[in-house]
């Protein structure tokens, strides 16, 4: 039998302690543990499943020190329903002083 000294009692986290340290939405995470972006789960019975603290905190101080592009912004004049149009300079409305 292993000693309580020959390893490491590891904290876990349930889903509620995570989401107060991550502020992101529970499909995000989930889709950032299925590309391999973030820390996986595990489960501790059927119906609780539990993050290594550790685990969470290192891909925070990894997440600090990379630097995130930002998303383009959407092109609205593609968009199929109610599309933006552009209007033109010369289309503008002027402003008379008379």
């Amino acid at each position: 039998m292993i000693g309580i000294n020959e390893t490491a009692v590891r904290r876990t986290i349930r889903r509620k302690q995570l989401r107060e340290i991550i502020p992101l939405a529970d499909s995000t995470i989930y889709e950032m543990e299925q590309r391999g972006e973030f820390p996986r789960r595990f489960a501790l019975t059927p119906r609780c499943v539990v993050w290594d603290l550790a685990e969470v905190e290192m891909w925070l101080k990894l997440r600090r020190t990379i630097s995130i592009r930002r998303s383009p912004h959407p092109d609205v004049t593609l968009r199929k329903t109610s599309p933006v149009k552009v209007r033109d300079q010369d289309q503008r409305p002027s402003s008379s002083g008379a």
